[in-house]
């Protein structure tokens, strides 16, 4: 049996190697193309996808032999999960190896982009000394704090600031109001969320509903000074519309892990200081990547056991 996995630094072929056993073959293989992947595993039983690997309703046509596809991540944007189950193939993720890590990351971006920490970074390195570079920044206590999707990650983000004496309000029409009271966070409307908030932490899954929700619109409604953070999907925020927000001075300053293309290219947001855009890297920490192949390879297993596998993805899931 073969197994093929993406050639991708998070995924450890190895490690797969390991836990399956002598019985399967692992091959790695680039797959960021529909040809690439039709092409490595037309003779596969499990294909090991990472992000930009595109597993369409064609490649699955092309892979006779598929059993199950294990995205090594969360998000299943790429991935016609519906398709593959009409084919009778299992598709897995791994929801939850990277939460505290993401969280960490959002929090940093609010702080760095609050405190304008890479306008004086480079000032200072640039030879300059002058605290009036980072423009008006405001203090963090007493600010609102407003969570667009309040799933694991916001949770674990609202534990990360509980002692930094700030409000917080979350929309996410999929979470009970009482549920949200019990964390001390307030259920609202998006646009009363636009209006309350100087912090804006956006972790949403990229469906038809959250798709550039962030948008014109959106920013015209957010204080001159307030912070926009993803670290959810990328299309979920319309990027032109933030360049040009920033531009105009409808919000302070942005951070983004997550972007509509990956890697971005000519994006407007590369030249500017009030902009901290990182590389997709939120669910980076050595201790996350061992529990991410850990948790693949037990996926891969225990579909090719003919067993449910511990994160199987329900076909008429509406998230990515």
């Amino acid at each position: 049996m073969e197994v093929v996995a993406s050639e991708n630094p998070m995924i450890d072929a190895e490690r797969l190697r390991d836990r399956l056993g002598e019985a399967v073959t692992v091959t790695v293989a680039e797959t960021g193309t529909e040809a690439a992947v039709r092409e490595a595993a037309a003779d596969a039983v499990a294909l090991v996808a990472d992000v930009s690997t595109p597993v369409t309703a064609d490649v699955l046509d092309a892979c006779d032999d598929l059993d199950v596809v294990a995205r090594a991540g969360v998000g299943i944007d790429t991935i016609d999960v519906e398709a593959a189950a009409e084919r009778g193939v299992t598709v897995t993720n791994v929801p939850d190896y990277c939460t505290d890590e993401v969280a960490s990351h959002t929090v940093s971006l609010l702080l760095a982009c609050l405190r304008r920490l890479g306008v004086y970074d480079r000032d200072v390195k640039g030879g300059g000394w002058d605290w009036r570079v980072g423009g008006s920044v405001h203090r963090l206590a007493d600010s609102t704090l407003g969570f667009v999707s309040y799933g694991p990650i916001a949770r674990r983000v609202r534990e990360q600031t509980a002692g930094f004496d700030v409000e917080y309000v979350a929309y996410d029409p999929y979470v009970d109001r009482a549920e949200m009271a019990d964390d001390g966070v307030e259920r609202v409307e998006f646009e009363a969320l636009l209006d309350r908030s100087d912090l804006v932490s956006v972790t949403a899954p990229l469906t038809a509903e959250t798709r550039d929700m962030i948008d014109d619109a959106a920013f015209a409604r957010l204080a001159d000074h307030a912070v926009v953070v993803n670290t959810g999907r990328g299309g979920v925020v319309d990027e032109e519309a933030l360049a040009n927000a920033l531009e105009s001075g409808e919000i302070g300053a942005a951070g983004l892990d997550v972007f509509a293309e990956e890697p971005p290219e000519d994006s407007p947001l590369f030249d500017r200081d009030d902009a901290i855009l990182t590389p997709h890297a939120a669910w980076y920490s050595a201790e996350a990547r061992v529990e991410l192949n850990r948790t693949v390879a037990e996926n891969v297993a225990a579909v090719l056991a003919g067993e449910t596998p511990p994160n199987r993805i329900d076909p008429g899931l509406d998230w990515v």
